[in-house]
Parts: structure tokens; C-alpha cells; sequence
């Protein structure tokens, strides 16, 4: 069967929505303009629009009733997880703490993948982490080699829904880890993290699979907290002085 494309339109509206909620023209708890003035402002037609309007109400963003104004949601509060997925993808918009309120969250999830992972398939954990040992020295391939290694571990685990909310966040994962992995000793760490995960599945010890992974994930929100502090101060070096 044949599938039909996007409405392209709908969608450059719903993405200019999002944006104009995130960088603070429309705040939370604001009503839209009206239908008639929204559409124009955005270059659209009413039909298209409303299509959008319906998918962010869907979502979580907006609050829709019939003959009232379209109030926008709190949407850290009442979204769902396609809006946190629309947030990753408006990385200009990120609150400052964003990052590092997903690797808590990532230290309270990955844990229980990894545990599920060496006590269902410790020989494919193990297979997996083989080459971990010989990864080339830089940031682009332990970035890559992190991704997967916890895109496998998820789908080892057994349970999709680590899977799926992993997915969300592919290509943020991979742009922050390349931050992450500048600076060698968050390189030297995940190796440590690499060889001792493959000695626990060898071991096929999920409970000290899942142990050292809560202690590895505490130790990466501070080296993250590190490389953020590292990137403004080489911003701030890098700007011109005010003459």
C-alpha cells in the first residue's frame, strides 16, 4: 500500500508554535490569538492550522475548547512524551538544567535496563562489549559507541518501553556525548564502566551489573556538570571584550 506524505504545512506550523511557546511569545498559561489572526501570522490556512493546533493539543502543548481562546498548557507538567521528544528537537530552546535533569533521569533508568539486560542475555551483553576495549581515542567514536551500546542494552533488556524512550532522544544523545567525550577522563570512565559491565555479564551478576551502573551514572552527571563549565568558559574566551 501506498502511504501519503506529510502535510508538510501543518508541520512548519506546529514547529513554529512550539518554538514561539518555548522562547517565551506565547508563555504558559497565555492565550493564542485568534484563528484568523494566528494563521496569518504564520502563513498558513485555517485548515492547516487547525490541524497543527489539534496535534499540540494532543500532545500536551495547548488546552482547546470549543468557542473559548486556546490557552497554552503547563507543558512540563501536563505533556506527554511526544513533547519532551519536540523539545530535544528545539535544542536552542533548552532550559540550562535540561541536560542534566535527563541524566538523572537516565540514572534512575538505565540501572534497571542493564540489569534486565545481564540477568536475560549475558552472553549477547558480553558479545557486545568485545570491542569496547580497542575503541579509537576520541569523541566521535566512544559517542557512537555509547549510543549503542545502550540502544543494545535496552532491546536486551526485554521491556520496548526503554527502547522507545531511548529512541527519542537518538540524535541529542549523540550531540551531547560528543561534549561529553572531549575531555579524556570522561573517556577513561566509560572504558572503566565498559570493562567492568562486561565482567558482571560474564559473571552473569545482574545485581552488581546494576549496582555499578548507578555509581557510573552518578559519576557522569558530574563529569557532564564539568564539561558544561569547560564549553562556557571556552565561549567566554572566544568573545570579543567590550570596547
Amino acid at each position: 500500500m501506498d502511504w501519503d506524505p506529510p502535510t508538510k504545512p501543518a508541520e512548519l506550523a506546529e514547529s513554529r508554535l512550539i518554538e514561539a511557546i518555548l522562547d517565551g511569545r506565547f508563555p504558559i498559561g497565555s492565550n493564542l490569538p485568534a484563528e484568523r489572526e494566528l494563521a496569518r501570522m504564520l502563513g498558513v490556512t485555517r485548515p492547516t492550522l487547525r490541524e497543527a493546533l489539534q496535534r499540540l493539543g494532543r500532545d500536551g502543548w495547548l488546552e482547546i475548547h470549543q468557542g473559548r481562546p486556546t490557552r497554552v498548557r503547563n507543558y512540563w507538567q501536563e505533556g506527554s512524551l511526544a513533547v519532551l521528544g519536540s523539545i530535544v528537537e528545539h535544542a536552542s530552546h533548552l532550559p540550562e538544567d535540561f541536560v542534566a535533569n535527563l541524566l538523572s533521569v537516565r540514572q534512575l533508568l538505565a540501572p534497571a535496563y542493564i540489569r534486565l539486560a545481564v540477568q536475560n542475555q549475558p552472553a549477547q551483553v558480553r558479545e557486545l562489549l568485545a570491542s569496547y576495549a580497542r575503541l579509537d581515542d576520541n569523541p566521535q567514536a566512544y559517542a557512537a559507541a555509547d549510543w549503542q551500546l545502550h540502544h543494545r542494552l535496552t532491546i536486551a533488556s526485554g521491556n520496548p518501553v526503554f527502547t522507545l524512550i531511548l529512541n527519542g532522544f537518538c540524535d541529542f544523545y549523540q550531540t551531547m556525548a560528543l561534549i561529553y567525550f572531549q575531555d579524556p577522563v570522561s573517556r577513561r570512565h566509560s572504558q572503566g564502566f565498559y570493562r567492568q559491565l562486561q565482567l558482571a555479564a560474564q559473571a552473569k551478576d545482574a545485581a552488581r551489573a546494576e549496582a555499578m551502573t548507578r555509581e557510573v551514572m552518578a559519576d557522569s552527571l558530574t563529569l557532564w556538570n564539568r564539561a558544561v563549565d569547560r564549553n562556557k568558559e571556552a565561549i567566554n574566551r572566544q568573545e570579543p571584550k567590550a570596547q
